[in-house]
């Protein structure tokens, strides 16, 4: 699976693959890489705002 696609569905944007075995550990880790990506996000954000204020 590409890279670019596993992100996308991370932030929701594609449907994920109905084929994929799911497990209990796999949805942990999924949620954790979900949780660090938004987390990236909104430090990008403050820091966006950051240096356009000055």
């Amino acid at each position: 699976m590409g890279m670019l696609r596993q992100v996308a569905e991370y932030l929701y944007l594609k449907k994920k693959d109905p084929n994929e075995p799911r497990t209990q550990w796999m949805r942990y880790m999924h949620g954790i890489n979900r949780l660090s990506i938004f987390m990236f996000l909104l430090a990008m954000i403050v820091l966006a705002v950051k240096l356009l204020k000055r």
